[in-house]
């Protein structure tokens, strides 16, 4: 089931149009884990800040740029699906060589894997 030229640029759009949303996204909250408390609370006078809230900020930094760790794998996903487009490879399965089904694309455009594939390899990660 080779795609239609209509269907791989709807798939090239939605790509870049995911993309421009993940950099804005990792924008954002790369700023937001950038600012010290202080900032953050709008509070810049000499008080200083209670370990609690020090450690809730720490926390809650740590788990924003887990959140950018992870959108960045899906942006360098979004990159590769991108590549295969360019080189004509987009919705073949880079394991099996069968076409993914247009479910799995529609579900995740820049699937790389047909779900057998995919699900073998995390079953394989697991262990």
């Amino acid at each position: 089931m080779a795609l239609s030229k209509d269907q791989l640029k709807q798939f090239r759009q939605l790509l870049i149009t995911e993309r421009a949303k993940l950099v804005d996204e990792i924008r954002s909250i790369a700023h937001d884990a950038s600012t010290t408390p202080k900032e953050a609370s709008g509070d810049l006078s000499s008080y200083t800040v209670h370990m609690a809230d020090m450690a809730s900020d720490t926390c809650e930094r740590e788990l924003s740029m887990n959140i950018v760790s992870s959108e960045q794998e899906i942006l360098y996903q979004i990159d590769d699906a991108l590549k295969r487009l360019e080189e004509g490879s987009f919705g073949v399965c880079q394991e099996c060589n069968t076409p993914i089904t247009m479910s799995r694309l529609k579900a995740v455009p820049y699937a790389a894997m047909c779900i057998e594939c995919q699900r073998s390899k995390e079953k394989k990660q697991k262990r």
